[in-house]
């Protein structure tokens, strides 16, 4: 597989980023962008300048750096995450158990900063947006409604800044987009004679164009606001298909494709300096989960596979944090989240068992020198246990719907993620 393992597969699954359980804000999405706002719980972000990191969620927030400016650094997810159900097979109820199912991973960013001149400023940002990963295993009682999926995209932004007057700032920026992925379902081991299966496996990928715009507005020196929005990314990811769900034998694959559609964001954050040593601030963010209702798979021969309706819901995050500077070198900082599920039980999956989240959230940052300092975040998110189903769908044909190939699921979700991230930061 490439670098990334991206919708294709949640498409195909049925489920589609991040964190889902394996993912840490709604969908398929991933929050963690800097250890330095990790350790706020992402509160403010869109109203505050750190570092160059900063423009990942603000593009204006530049002109609020100073000289050149490099931040790089890296976040480990552990989520820990278990299903426990059960598959209606044939009259009898039969286990789908899946324990700490949901991989371990690494999320690495990196950025520049550059002020022009007093009022313009340039930036350029590597990190994601989006990944998951999950393996239910060839052993999960209701692998026929899927037990692997894969999803990550890799996003390149160059952004610029420009203070118009001396409260108000705006910003923008191009993104260029990288995403792979993939998605694997089998017949379920308690079928008989062709029991684990391939019933459909597909991975693709694709790039694509976007943009982003921010704002900020510096109401007096102790308070600021800052408003940004991220466009849909439209991609079709290109790859192949195989599996008897699609019509073909065993040892044969098709090309095929699916047009996806990453959903636009939106922030609204404030800053608040209290004191000269104490601030506060919160974020509320909004996704347009809305736009995903249908996963299509389409082939160069113009037939169509038509996977699954989803209907998943707008989702909206809340965050309030707060930053206490101890003294000139030392910063401490705190936050709690509530991140609401973009999907509702009806439309939940085992793949991708999205759910409420509350994050609660530690941080230091430590001025090693006049150029140099340093930041580390640690989170704990709590997963709200969640029911899901998942069953024929009224209509389709024999043979062709995976409940035919292991019954009707049930169960229930459990879990949690540790997150841990550090951060470097220099000025020239």
């Amino acid at each position: 597989m490439k670098m990334n393992k991206t919708l294709l597969s949640i498409a195909v699954a049925g489920s589609l980023l991040s964190t889902s359980a394996a993912v840490n804000a709604a969908g398929f999405q991933l929050a963690e962008y800097s250890a330095t706002g990790l350790g706020r719980a992402y509160a403010g972000e869109a109203a505050m300048a750190d570092n160059a990191s900063a423009q990942w969620r603000n593009p204006a927030m530049l002109t609020y750096l100073e000289g050149t400016q490099i931040s790089v650094g890296a976040i480990y997810v552990d989520p820990n995450v278990d299903i426990n159900g059960t598959s209606s097979f044939m009259g009898n109820d039969v286990p789908a158990n899946s324990n700490d199912f949901a991989h371990d991973a690494i999320i690495p960013n990196f950025y520049v900063s550059h002020q022009y001149s007093d009022k313009l400023a340039f930036g350029l940002a590597l990190g994601t947006n989006y990944g998951m990963e999950t393996n239910l295993g060839d052993d999960f009682g209701a692998t026929n409604f899927g037990n692997e999926a894969s999803v990550m995209s890799m996003e390149v932004n160059l952004n610029t800044a420009y203070q118009v007057t001396e409260s108000v700032s705006i910003g923008g920026g191009v993104r260029y987009v990288m995403a792979d992925g993939s998605f694997g379902a089998k017949v379920s081991p308690h079928f008989p004679v062709i029991s684990g299966n391939t019933l459909k496996y597909m991975e693709g990928d694709d790039t694509a164009w976007a943009w982003q715009v921010g704002s900020a507005w510096q109401i007096d020196e102790a308070n600021r606001i800052g408003f940004t929005y991220k466009s849909e990314v439209d991609l079709t990811l290109e790859g192949f298909a195989k599996g008897a769900g699609f019509g073909l034998a065993a040892d044969q694959q098709k090309a095929g494709s699916m047009k996806l559609a990453l959903p636009a964001t939106a922030e609204l954050a404030s800053f608040h300096q209290l004191t000269d040593k104490v601030a506060v601030h919160a974020s509320i963010n909004w996704t347009d989960w809305s736009s995903f209702k249908e996963l299509v798979a389409d082939f160069p021969d113009g037939t169509s596979s038509h996977i699954k309706d989803e209907y998943w819901e707008d989702n909206m995050r809340y965050a309030i944090g707060a930053t206490y500077q101890v003294d000139s070198k030392l910063v401490l900082r705190t936050g709690i989240a509530y991140d609401e599920s973009a999907v509702g039980d009806e439309y939940r999956t085992a793949t991708i068992p999205e759910t409420d989240r509350l994050w609660l959230s530690l941080g230091a940052g430590y001025q090693w020198s006049e150029q140099l300092s340093f930041d580390a975040g640690f989170t704990y998110i709590f997963a709200k246990d969640a029911q899901m189903t998942e069953s024929r769908v009224d209509g389709t044909p024999a043979l062709q719907d995976p409940a035919d190939f292991g019954g009707d699921f049930s169960g229930e979700v459990t879990g949690s993620i540790w997150l841990i991230g550090v951060q470097a930061n220099y000025t020239f």
